[in-house]
């Protein structure tokens, strides 16, 4: 059995291995200086208290209490790797970014699979989204294309995000996971049908993170060098074809190897089987986005692969593990705002809700100088602006440089060139409401012609299994929902959850969570 452990068992062995014959460093403080005995404390007398001056103690227990920085909010277990994207194809004629320049060329990324609703510790074979978010570093500044492997989203007003996330989360009474809380809101918000759908079928439980494919959802704009802009989607198909776990393959493994994703891309990367996904684009011109008979900026939506073909572009590769997870994964920051000159934002109103949110909860995480840690620095370019100190800056803080604009003396100056395109939009400004946007015809084509026979019936059983969860009058919400859809779809579920409902004899009372009166405060305080 010692002899067949896998790479991640024997990273420890592997590091002493690579080390060869060179002796043990010196061990020191956080401050470099050495340290003597690091197995007791300095205290008076053998039986005596600890002394202040024991700075071999503070240092190290100081340092200990501060190792843990936030969690993040979404997309908190994950695990991460690096590599390279090459260009295959030249699309020059659509998009003018550096990292697109020419056939051949190749750009190095980091790349983070993640969960979106557990926690860090929690189990990565659950039935949830994955985040598949890639950077690049170009030597126009990093481009980073945060997406998922599902092309659509539950919902498309950013508005709605907080209180998406609130639902998946914990009860804020009892801690525990609600599917009240889920399925009321995705019942209370039907543009959900297609993410759900979609999450519920087979592709809800991927076998691992290589096996799946990678979507940047939003649509984009690309902009070449004589200006033309046209709208765009990206796509990245895995290469080591599709593959999912069973409802009890998964459970299996959230019980008994809670992080079968993160060591199945470590070990395959290890043993020199670099994972690899084959990169395309989606365009359509502004011209046919006005005669697109969906809002072509809509996330909970696709554009048809026979309208609008897949462009292939080129390969992403991972070739090396992270030396250390929390340097390089943990910290690794990615913003929807870092697009490189030829590539812009489009009116998608999640998308342009992203662009404040994932910047801002990284000067929360990490710090304001979140751009200066080495994984997230944009090291092939050079960074000249007149941002300036804060918390952490790791640089020599652009030295004796002006830090006001304008200025006379030499200082850096803006490019024309640089200039994001011109586009209009409606003079009328409201909260539009977009919640009856068709959010069925899709997911219709989805459920009858996507899905074989017993792809639907899987579907049908995953989904009832987890509705049965939720009151009386959030199922029958949820089935009218489906029904809309299909009315095979709705009376399939409708069955699974009469045989649920009656085997379990549900209870159809309303729980009602109060907050206590001031009798019940002050009864507490007593005891």
């Amino acid at each position: 059995m010692a002899e067949n452990r896998d790479k991640t068992t024997d990273q420890m062995k592997i590091w002493k291995e690579n080390r060869g014959s060179q002796k043990p460093d010196i061990l020191t403080t956080g401050g470099g200086q050495p340290i003597g005995d690091k197995l007791n404390v300095q205290t008076a007398g053998q039986r005596g208290p600890l002394l202040v001056q024991d700075v071999v103690f503070t240092d190290e227990m100081a340092h200990f209490d501060r190792e843990r920085i936030p969690e993040r909010v979404v997309h908190a277990k994950g695990a991460g790797a690096f590599g390279y994207f090459e260009v295959t194809h030249d699309i020059t004629r659509y998009c003018k970014a550096k990292v697109f320049e020419h056939v051949g060329k190749t750009t190095p990324i980091a790349v983070r699979f993640s969960t979106v609703a557990g926690e860090s510790g929690s189990a990565d074979t659950v039935r949830d989204p994955r985040g598949f978010a890639v950077k690049f570093y170009t030597e126009e500044g990093n481009w980073d294309l945060t997406g998922n492997n599902t092309p659509i989203f539950f919902i498309r007003d950013a508005m709605l995000f907080p209180s998406f996330i609130h639902s998946q989360k914990r009860n804020p009474q009892t801690h525990m996971k609600d599917p009240d809380m889920v399925w009321d809101f995705w019942s209370l918000r039907p543009e959900s049908l297609h993410q759900v759908s979609f999450l519920f079928s087979d592709r809800g439980l991927p076998d691992g993170h290589r096996h799946m494919n990678g979507y940047g959802s939003h649509t984009f704009k690309l902009v070449n060098a004589d200006g033309e802009c046209v709208y765009c989607k990206f796509h990245y198909k895995t290469d080591q074809g599709i593959k999912n776990l069973s409802v009890e393959e998964a459970d299996h493994l959230a019980a008994t190897n809670p992080d079968y994703s993160i060591g199945d891309l470590f070990n395959a990367i290890a043993n020199g089987n670099f994972p690899s996904w084959t990169f395309y684009i989606q365009v359509m011109t502004f011209d046919q986005a006005e005669r697109f008979q969906f809002n072509p900026f809509d996330l909970t939506k696709v554009w048809s692969h026979k309208e609008y073909p897949l462009i292939p572009v080129g390969k992403l590769v991972l070739n090396r593990n992270p030396v250390n997870y929390f340097a390089e994964v943990e910290q690794l920051a990615f913003d929807p705002s870092n697009m490189p000159p030829g590539i812009e934002a489009s009116p998608d109103k999640m998308l342009q809700g992203r662009l404040f949110s994932y910047p801002d909860t990284h000067r929360h995480r990490l710090g304001a100088n979140y751009l200066q840690i080495p994984v997230n620095c944009p090291f092939r370019t050079r960074v000249a602006n007149y941002q300036r100190d804060g918390p952490m800056c790791m640089s020599d803080n652009q030295g004796g440089a002006p830090n006001y604009y304008p200025n006379s003396f030499s200082a850096p100056q803006t490019q024309p060139r640089f200039v994001e395109s011109r586009f209009s939009v409606p003079p009328d400004v409201a909260r539009y409401n977009s919640e009856d946007e068709d959010n069925v015809t899709q997911v219709r084509a989805f459920y009858t012609q996507v899905l074989n026979e017993e792809e639907r019936q899987r579907l049908c059983q995953n989904l009832a299994g987890s509705l049965k969860g939720a009151q009386l009058f959030i199922q029958e919400r949820m089935v009218e929902n489906l029904k809309a859809i299909h009315p095979d779809y709705g009376s399939r579920v409708q069955t699974l959850l009469n045989k649920y409902n009656a085997e379990a004899k549900k209870n159809t009372n309303v729980r009602v969570y109060s907050r206590p009166g001031a009798s019940a405060i002050v009864a507490s305080s007593k005891m």
